[in-house]
């Protein structure tokens, strides 16, 4: 039993995926936030821009 214990804590192979799903939750929150900010701003740029067209 104790040699299942002490591979079970040496075993890193799940480690690299864990890692790979924070970084892309921490882009994910990245990009909602600079969305939530640039959207109104970028979507007035365009109706002022349409507005300007015949």
């Amino acid at each position: 039993m104790s040699k299942f214990v002490v591979r079970f804590a040496r075993d890193e192979t799940g480690a690299t995926a864990i890692e790979y799903g924070l970084i892309a939750g921490l882009i994910a929150l990245v990009l909602v936030a600079a969305l939530t900010t640039l959207g109104p701003k970028v979507a007035g740029t365009f109706n002022k821009v349409a507005s300007k067209m015949p």
